[in-house]
């Protein structure tokens, strides 16, 4: 159980770490192999296109998460708890709409990509593998979405104030 618990506090930690680290290490050495060797491969460049295209997506989850997607709070100051409570479960739910939506839309591009047998032009890998991006950042911003849903009725019940994420600029 401690397990689970660590994952769900840490998977998009350690997913964007992964991903970053893959983009910056890949993108040196195409730089370096540019530069001093004047070779390049077109491996590289893809590499680099698809670990930040899952980063975007991971930390978009991660940002749901913590709340800390950009939003303008002006009102928000001025708001009781249960009424901002609402708002936050109304944009929430909102959200949830939407990205079931593109959970839908998105694995369907997967499936034809699945069914045609499209690959890659570098590293010749099939690119079901990239496109899952996508489906798994809604995914997991669903699942993101439902434990923030759970933790403002918790509040709206309890009257405790709701959370907020953390501030940008304070």
């Amino acid at each position: 159980m401690e397990i689970l618990r660590s994952i769900d506090r840490n998977a998009e930690r350690w997913l964007l770490l992964t991903f970053y680290v893959m983009l910056v290490a890949t993108m040196a050495v195409e730089v370096l192999r540019r530069e001093v060797f004047s070779y390049s491969s077109i491996w590289g460049e893809e590499i680099v296109r698809y670990s930040f295209i899952y980063l975007a997506w991971i930390g978009a989850a991660a940002a749901v998460k913590e709340r800390a997607h950009i939003r303008i709070d002006v009102l928000m100051h001025y708001l009781g708890p249960r009424t901002k409570a609402c708002l936050y479960i109304f944009g929430d739910l909102v959200m949830f709409f939407v990205a079931v939506i593109a959970l839908y839309w998105s694995y369907e591009a997967v499936h034809v990509s699945a069914k045609f047998g499209s690959v890659t032009d570098g590293l010749r890998v099939s690119k079901v593998w990239f496109l899952m991006a996508v489906p798994l950042g809604f995914a997991l911003i669903i699942w993101r979405l439902a434990q923030s849903l759970l933790r403002d009725f918790r509040t709206l019940r309890t009257g405790e104030p709701v959370y907020e994420g953390d501030t940008l600029f304070d």
